[in-house]
């Protein structure tokens, strides 16, 4: 025991940089990722700020009514599920599609600065993306309203129109996400050995041969293991993205409303902070149920692909 613990201190003595690098991240993980699990507790109480957490009443799951009784309760359920899927589904293939094309550019100069572009609107912040949004959907001056007028054709409401809606904030999500997603796909393509791609060559496969029978069979891990850890948040909405693009437009609730907006809404009129414990702790127990279920189910397939 004394040798190993030494041993390990000699490691941070020897990579003190680099474990000094990780500090921010471990004090974060620790204070709201730790630390606030005994608060999960007020989900079952009539929390109050003046007794604090272990001296206020017990209601059982009464706070869990709150959200299952309400007559939105399935449908912002639903909504938050139809995005999510959507996002995980589209984004990627879209980001899959991207990583193969770019890996078969000969052209190097032009394959950075096209991933440099594309990377750019992930660090944009999901208010700067609504202004964009409104550019191109205002109804008196939008430029997708101008190019209907060009062409003869009546404008579109689209802050009025619900139905338009699920697809418009698919396309900002995968827009906005997809040049890191290609990263990393780019990566694990860039890690394939490239004696596969001799042989295949050797053997007279073309290029989309050796895309359909390489590339993506070992892809598969990568996109099975991010698919995976995108499936414990499947039950979180955007709320950032929804809130800055759509706010408190009433209008377009039927189909993009989620749980994480319903709730905001609900703790900002109540002002019950019990009640958004209990449907977090709701989204909480789903989401690792599909990802347990998930990987097991994976992990029967084929095991290499499992995240566990």
């Amino acid at each position: 025991m004394k040798k190993s613990r030494f041993g390990f201190l000699r490691e941070i003595r020897s990579n003190g940089s680099a474990y000094l690098l990780v500090v921010p991240a471990a004090i974060y993980t620790l204070v709201f990722g730790y630390f606030t699990l005994p608060y999960m507790l007020i989900a079952f109480q009539k929390f109050n700020f003046k007794t604090g957490l272990f001296n206020s009443a017990w209601v059982g799951f009464d706070n869990f009514k709150f959200f299952f009784s309400s007559p939105r309760a399935w449908e912002v359920t639903f909504n938050t599920l139809k995005l999510n899927f959507l996002f995980i589904i589209v984004g990627t293939l879209a980001a899959m599609a991207l990583a193969i094309l770019f890996n078969e550019l000969r052209s190097r100069w032009f394959s950075r600065v096209t991933q440099s572009t594309i990377l750019f609107p992930h660090f944009l912040s999901w208010v700067i993306v609504s202004y964009i949004i409104y550019s191109l959907l205002s109804t008196d001056y939008g430029i997708l309203n101008r190019i209907l007028a060009f062409f003869h054709i009546d404008p579109v409401n689209w802050y009025a129109s619900p139905q338009y809606w699920t697809w418009i904030l698919t396309t900002a999500a995968v827009w906005k996400d997809l040049g890191m997603n290609l990263v990393i796909y780019l990566a694990a393509i860039t890690g394939i050995d490239d004696s596969y791609y001799e042989a295949g060559r050797i053997d007279g496969a073309t290029r989309w041969q050796l895309i359909r029978h390489i590339t993506i069979p070992l892809m598969l891990p990568t996109i099975s293991i991010l698919t995976l850890l995108a499936l414990g948040k499947i039950m979180y909405g955007s709320f950032d993205m929804i809130y800055a693009i759509v706010k408190d437009n009433g209008l377009l609730y039927p189909t993009v409303d989620v749980i994480d907006t319903y709730v905001f809404r609900s703790l900002r009129t109540i002002g019950n902070p019990a009640q958004a414990m209990a449907v977090g702790l709701y989204q909480s127990v789903v989401g690792f149920i599909l990802v347990w279920g998930s990987n097991k189910i994976v992990k029967k397939v084929n095991p290499d692909h499992a995240l566990f």
